[in-house]
C-alpha cells in the first residue's frame, strides 16, 4: 500500500484532525483498471457535491485530479481511496479555526484474481438498520457505523453481501454496495432520499439502462418485491456489476437464474 497526504509520501495525520474525531469528512474508493481510474469524473462529481452540502472546502479541482492520476498511474490493477477531512480546527462540534482541507490518497494494489468478474453471489438481509437522516443522503461521508455493525453479523464466506433496509422496512442498498432488480422489462432500484449511498456505478447504470430495452426507476423496495423479480444484481466501484444468484433471509431463500440485464452490463463496463 502506498499512502499520501495534501500530495506527499506519508502516512500519518495530526490526532486533531476532525475526519478522525467525529467523522468529519467524505471519501470516494475507485477502481483503477490499465493504471485509469474508472468512472473518475463521477467520483469527482459526487466529491464536489459532497463538500458542497457539507460545507467543506473543496480541493482545487485540477491538483487533485492530477495528483489521482500520477497515483493511479504506479500500479494496473488497483483500488484508489480518497479521504477528504474539514482540517484540524478549535474543540468541538462547530467547524471554527484555521482550517484547511486535508487530503489522504491511500493505493492498494490487486492480485489477478481480486481484479476478476465475481460469478453471481449470494446476499443476505442484514438485522441492522440505515439511520434516516435526509441531509445526509446519498452522500459516502467517512461515517459508516451503520455498515460496520451490519457487516460483522456474518461470517460466511459463501455471503458476498447484505442488504440494509431504513427504520420503514424499506430495502436501501448493500453494506457496500446499491441493489437493481429487473422485472419484464422494468429496472428499478432504491429511492436513496433518507438515507444510503448513491454509488457512481448505480449512476452508470441508471444512465446506460435506456439503451437496453428497459426502464429505469428509483422507487420503494421491500423483501417482498424480491419474489416477484426476474434478476438482481448489486453495483460496486470496485467491484463493478455483481448478478446475485440468491437472497437469504434467515430460512427463506429466493433464487434467481438469470442474469442477462447484468451481463449485457458488464460487457458494456469493460468496454470503457
Amino acid at each position: 500500500m502506498k499512502t499520501w497526504i495534501n500530495g506527499r509520501a506519508a502516512a500519518a495525520i495530526d490526532v486533531r484532525d476532525r475526519g478522525l474525531q467525529y467523522g468529519d469528512g467524505l471519501f470516494e474508493t475507485m477502481r483503477v483498471r490499465g493504471r485509469v481510474i474508472r468512472l473518475l469524473d463521477y467520483h469527482l462529481q459526487r466529491l464536489s457535491d459532497g463538500c458542497r452540502r457539507l460545507a467543506i472546502a473543496p480541493p482545487q479541482l485540477t491538483t487533485l485530479r492530477n495528483e489521482l492520476r500520477r497515483a493511479a498511474g504506479q500500479c494496473a490493477d488497483a483500488v484508489l481511496k480518497l479521504i477528504i477531512t474539514r482540517g484540524c480546527g478549535d474543540r468541538g462540534y462547530r467547524p471554527a479555526g484555521r482550517l484547511r482541507t486535508i487530503r489522504i490518497m491511500m493505493l492498494f494494489p490487486l492480485s489477478g484474481h481480486a481484479a476478476a468478474a465475481l460469478p453471481p453471489v449470494h446476499v443476505r438481509l442484514c438485522t441492522t438498520r440505515l439511520s434516516d437522516n435526509a441531509a445526509l443522503a446519498g452522500l459516502k461521508t467517512l461515517n459508516r457505523l451503520d455498515s460496520v455493525l451490519a457487516r460483522a453479523e456474518w461470517r460466511d464466506a459463501r455471503v458476498w453481501e447484505g442488504l440494509m433496509r431504513d427504520c420503514e422496512d424499506n430495502i436501501v442498498c448493500g453494506t457496500m454496495s446499491n441493489l437493481f432488480v429487473r422485472r419484464g422489462t422494468s429496472l428499478m432500484t432504491p429511492r436513496l432520499d433518507r438515507c444510503g449511498i448513491a454509488g457512481v456505478m448505480r449512476r452508470w447504470v441508471l444512465r446506460e439502462a435506456g439503451t437496453l430495452e428497459v426502464d429505469a426507476a428509483e422507487r420503494r423496495l421491500g423483501w417482498h418485491d424480491l419474489s416477484r423479480i426476474d434478476e438482481a444484481f448489486m453495483t460496486n466501484a470496485v467491484a463493478g456489476i455483481v448478478p446475485v444468484a440468491s437472497f437469504v433471509r434467515g430460512r427463506s431463500r429466493i433464487t434467481l437464474s438469470s442474469h442477462v440485464t447484468a451481463e449485457r452490463l458488464r460487457k458494456r463496463l469493460e468496454a470503457q
